[in-house]
């Protein structure tokens, strides 16, 4: 139920301004440029792109939880926090 409320507020968020539902998932960084441009260009293709981008951040984010997350990035993802579902690593020690 705690995550489901978040997740929950990122999509109604998403739905009234795409570019703040990536930058809440992915930070700033080349994630959040790519959907300010597409909402410039369309509203449309701006909730398509923040939509697939927090879509693949809460699917790793649960597959990390369950120790099934594959080493290949999505494609079209640039923010190593969306690729490892917010568990971003530092390496091995």
């Amino acid at each position: 139920m705690s995550d489901t409320i978040p997740a929950l507020l990122i999509i109604l968020i998403t739905i009234l301004c795409p570019p703040v539902g990536v930058y809440l998932v992915a930070g700033c960084g080349a994630d959040l440029f790519v959907n300010i441009c597409l909402t410039l260009l369309g509203y449309l293709p701006g909730h398509i792109h923040a939509f697939y981008i927090e879509y693949v951040y809460f699917d790793r984010r649960d597959r990390a939880r369950h120790g099934q997350l594959t080493g290949r990035h999505a494609p079209g993802v640039y923010s190593e926090r969306v690729q490892h579902g917010g568990a971003v690593g530092y390496g091995t020690i």
